[in-house]
C-alpha cells in the first residue's frame, strides 16, 4: 500500500511544472479582476487556492522523498488542506484574504520567470557559486569547482544543468559533490518577501525601505548558509549519530550524514527563525503586512489575533503618513 501511495505521488509530481505556471496565472487573473469586480475576483481566487492545494500535493514526493527534507516535506503536506481552507474562507466572505491572495500572485510573478528563463537561472546559480567559493577560500577551504554533469566518470547527484556550480571534495579517495541549485540562490525567499511587501496597501517609500533592508540580509545569509553546508559536508564535520540519521533519511552512504545534518536539519530549521526575524524588520517599516500575518495565524489556529497590538505596532490608517513615506 505504501509503495502504491509513493508511486502515485511520484506520478503526480510529473505535472508540477505546468501546474505551477497555471497556479500563478490564475492568481494573476484574480489580481487583474480586483479592480473590475471583487466578486469575480473572489471566485477566481477561490479556484486559485484549490489549484495551489493540488500543486502542494504534486510536490510532496519531491520534498519528502527525493529531497529528504523534514521541514519542506511537512510544509507541503500541511499546505494541501491549509490552502483548500483559505479558499473556503474566501468563499465564505473573509475579504482580508484578498491581500494574501494578491501576495501569492506577486510571489509567483517574481519567482517563476527567474527559474524558467535559462540564461537568468544560469547566471544566478553561477554568481552565487562564485561568491560561495570566494568565502570558502577565505575560511581556508579550497574545493575544486567544476561544470558538466559528471566528475571522475560519476554522475553528479541532483544536477540537471551543466553549469559551473559544483564543489568537489574527496573523502576516502572518492569524490563528494556539493552543487549550488536554484534553491541555493535565496531567490525563493526573496520572492516571498517581495510579494508580501508589494501586495499590501502602503506608500512606496516605506515598501522600498523594507525591501532595501531585508533582501540584502537574505542574500548574505544565503551565502553563509551555502558555505556552512559545503564546509560541513566536505570536511565531514557533522557526522553525528550516523546510523540513526542514515536510517531516518534512507541514506545509502553515511558520508552524506554531515550534509543532511547541516542542510536538512540545522539550516532549514534556522530558516524558520530567520523568517520570523525578517517579518519583524518588515513590520517596523510596513506594519500593513500584519494584516496578512494575522490572516495566516487565523488559518493555522482558527482564532483571531491582533499581532499589531501584541507587538506594539500601529497600522497607519489610509492617508496617514509615517517617516519615510
Amino acid at each position: 500500500m505504501i509503495d502504491s501511495l509513493l508511486g502515485t505521488l511520484e506520478a503526480v509530481h510529473t505535472v508540477s511544472g505546468p501546474l505551477g505556471w497555471l497556479v500563478v496565472g490564475v492568481f494573476l487573473v484574480g489580481v487583474a479582476l480586483e479592480g473590475y469586480d471583487r466578486e469575480y475576483a473572489r471566485w477566481v481566487y477561490v479556484g486559485s487556492w484549490v489549484l495551489i492545494a493540488a500543486y502542494w500535493l504534486s510536490m510532496v514526493h519531491y520534498f519528502a522523498i527525493e529531497q529528504k527534507s523534514i521541514v519542506e516535506g511537512v510544509g507541503v503536506v500541511a499546505g494541501v488542506p491549509l490552502s483548500a481552507y483559505v479558499g473556503y474562507l474566501l468563499a465564505r466572505g473573509r475579504d482580508s484574504l484578498f491581500t494574501l491572495s494578491r501576495a501569492v500572485a506577486l510571489m509567483g510573478l517574481f519567482y517563476m520567470p527567474l527559474v524558467a528563463i535559462p540564461v537568468v537561472r544560469q547566471t544566478l546559480i553561477e554568481v552565487v557559486t562564485d561568491q560561495t567559493g570566494f568565502v570558502l577560500n577565505l575560511v581556508g577551504v579550497t574545493p575544486q569547482v567544476v561544470d558538466g554533469l559528471y566528475v571522475d566518470g560519476l554522475q553528479i547527484a541532483e544536477k540537471t544543468h551543466p553549469y559551473e556550480s559544483t564543489f568537489v571534495y574527496y573523502v576516502g579517495g572518492e569524490p563528494l559533490t556539493h552543487t549550488i541549485l536554484i534553491a541555493c540562490t535565496g531567490i525563493g525567499s526573496m520572492a516571498i518577501i517581495a510579494g508580501l511587501v508589494a501586495a499590501v496597501d502602503a506608500p512606496l517609500g516605506r515598501k522600498f525601505q523594507a525591501l532595501a533592508i531585508t533582501l540584502p540580509i537574505i542574500y548574505v545569509l544565503n551565502i553563509a548558509r551555502n558555505v556552512f553546508i559545503s564546509v560541513s559536508m566536505g570536511e565531514q564535520l557533522l557526522q553525528v549519530f550516523p546510523g540513526a540519521i542514515s536510517s531516518l533519511f534512507a541514506l545509502e552512504n553515511t558520508v552524506m550524514v554531515s550534509y543532511i545534518v547541516a542542510d536538512r536539519i540545522i539550516s532549514q530549521s534556522l530558516s524558520v527563525v530567520v523568517l520570523v526575524g525578517l517579518l519583524w524588520l518588515i513590520v517596523q517599516r510596513v506594519p500593513e503586512v500584519l494584516t496578512v500575518v494575522d490572516d495566516v495565524v487565523y488559518v493555522l489556529t482558527g482564532r483571531e489575533y491582533d499581532l499589531g497590538e501584541a507587538l506594539g505596532v500601529t497600522t497607519p490608517e489610509s492617508g496617514q503618513s509615517q517617516p519615510g513615506d
